[in-house]
């Protein structure tokens, strides 16, 4: 499966997950081949871009868990989308607690893990969907942490709440990509952060826990609104869990600036600082979604590739892989293994053809050489 931006589209590519329509309807369904028209559709949506199927990559099985996140993703979008229009415009979030309650009936409680399948998102509802992603991770995380229901409210309503400053950026200067801000476009970003910073600030009618979670990570994610020494240094748990969630789905989700970080990326940096990211609240978000399932095919640190066939409760990093090159397995919890081998990355393409580059062909000068006849002249 690979990401691919909507100016890169060609027909015939065939789709890994499906595309809806503002008001929730599928358009297109998994493996559907694009034609120039649902490319034109695609760029009219504003899409960022899509997940594709590679020529023989078979469509991925989708379990009863994944058909409903992906629904549960699509519908919901709308209700968060009137709950944060609310909030911009000063007025009350009426179904605000509703939703959140409604995030933690689904999510707030479960026993297993989930594959956390990110969506496809366009300029108009990414601030959106990264919300409700955002909220989800951080009920699922709650429960696994064992929060109280008062206290795993308060942080998914915080999660809702959270990036509120985004929402009020002008569309045209919003997606802009970082290297296209100037001083000046930065300096407005800004002010618009500390404007929420003050409505959440001056809030009487929040619960005074919502208001210290959003306040803080608010001033943690842009500590450059607050002056030295604003910003927190301790964060409380509700805090901490939101954060955590902010960085994983801003990390593995489509992006105007970037291609999205596989989720092996993702966790190896919330795993390699234990200051910055509470290894508690990491460990719950380990334990709420499946990383490296069996059936994943990865990429190792000595250049062999594998297909993960076990997972390792100990480490989701070190899971059993079974070697392309040998045809033997590796278990990657073993010290000795460790040595030769590590993950490095899931496989980004199963594709294994070189790719040419067009100048260096056309700086080749040798002679054509016909089979069964020899070049004398070995012009190279």
């Amino acid at each position: 499966m690979l990401f691919v931006k909507s100016d890169d589209l060609k027909p015939g590519m065939r789709l890994a997950k499906p595309i809806y329509n503002k008001s929730g309807v599928m358009l297109y369904e998994r493996n559907s081949k694009l034609s120039s028209q649902g490319i034109v559709s695609i760029m009219n949506f504003g899409l960022i871009g899509v997940y594709i199927l590679e020529a023989a990559e078979p469509v991925p099985p989708m379990t009863e868990d994944d058909i409903e996140f992906e629904r549960f993703q699509a519908m919901s979008v709308f209700a968060i989308k009137d709950i944060m229009d609310a909030i911009c415009k000063r007025k009350e979030p009426k179904e605000m607690y509703q939703f959140a309650n409604k995030v933690l009936k689904n999510y707030g409680s479960l026993h297993r893990k989930i594959n956390f399948i990110q969506s496809i998102r366009s300029k108009e509802d990414y601030v959106y969907k990264h919300t409700l992603n955002t909220a989800i991770l951080c009920a699922m995380m709650t429960y696994k942490l064992k929060m109280e229901f008062k206290y795993q409210l308060d942080v998914v309503v915080a999660a809702l709440l959270h990036d509120i400053g985004t929402l009020l950026i002008p569309l045209q200067l919003r997606h802009k990509n970082r290297a296209e801000l100037s001083e000046e476009d930065l300096a407005k970003v800004n002010t618009y952060h500390v404007a929420a910073l003050q409505m959440f600030s001056q809030n009487r009618d929040l619960d005074f826990d919502i208001v210290r979670i959003v306040t803080d990570i608010i001033k943690q994610l842009h500590p450059e609104i607050v002056k030295a020494g604003e910003v927190p240094e301790v964060l409380p748990l509700g805090a901490e869990v939101l954060k955590v969630a902010y960085v994983y789905d801003m990390m593995t989700a489509m992006n105007f600036d970037e291609e999205p970080h596989s989720e092996i990326v993702a966790i190896r940096h919330l795993m390699s600082d234990e200051v910055e990211y509470n290894p508690d609240v990491v460990d719950a978000l380990l334990s709420s979604i499946n990383i490296l399932s069996p059936g994943v095919c990865v990429e190792m640190t000595n250049g062999d590739r594998g297909l993960v066939i076990a997972v390792n409760n100990n480490n989701v990093l070190e899971p059993f892989v079974l070697s392309f090159r040998d045809n033997k397995v590796h278990n990657l919890g073993d010290s000795r293994e460790a040595k030769e081998m590590q993950i490095k990355d899931i496989m980004k393409t199963m594709d294994n053809r070189h790719v040419v580059d067009n100048d260096m062909l056309a700086q080749y000068t040798g002679s054509t050489v016909h089979m069964g006849e020899r070049n004398e002249t070995k012009n190279f």
